[in-house]
């Protein structure tokens, strides 16, 4: 029994396995895709109130909208129809900054509400770990938390 054991550590140390190692693909995050009413409206809201970047649809077909956030990673808007459905706020985009306090004046000259993730308005919710978030909608009503966490 234990040379089995030990021949089994061997081979797979032979082809490069560790035993007990996670397989890692080494992702990277890519996009958030989301379906809207009206893609020119929601681009407004992506565009003009997150400030996230527009770049163009590799294919430039219509009813298509693509923003970066930060690099790479982007959201793509996709106007289509869908059945409706509840925006419940567990499911959010979250989008971290370290300017948090610039974010709620410019959401605020906007007209934009905010709140905590108990649903106060113009409240920021303190986590145990020290981050601090809020909350808001796009003209389609999904949720978007934005925070302080560091990556």
């Amino acid at each position: 029994m234990i040379l089995k054991k030990v021949f089994f550590i061997v081979l797979l140390a032979i082809l490069g396995i560790s035993p007990g190692k996670a397989q890692s693909f080494n992702f990277q995050f890519d996009h958030f895709a989301i379906v809207v009413e009206d893609v020119d409206k929601s681009a407004n809201f992506y565009g003009n109130v997150l400030k996230l970047k527009e770049v163009p649809h590799p294919d430039k077909k219509p009813g298509f909208r693509w923003f970066t956030v930060n690099g790479n990673s982007q959201v793509h808007l996709i106007q289509k129809e869908f059945a409706p459905f509840e925006k419940n706020k567990s499911m959010h985009l979250c989008l971290a900054t370290q300017d948090l306090e610039g974010v709620i004046k410019h959401l605020e000259a906007e007209g934009i509400t905010y709140s905590d993730w108990p649903g106060k308005e113009n409240s920021v919710t303190l986590r145990t770990d020290g981050v601090k978030q809020i909350y808001i909608q796009d003209p389609d009503d999904y949720w978007i938390e934005i925070n302080t966490a560091e990556h």
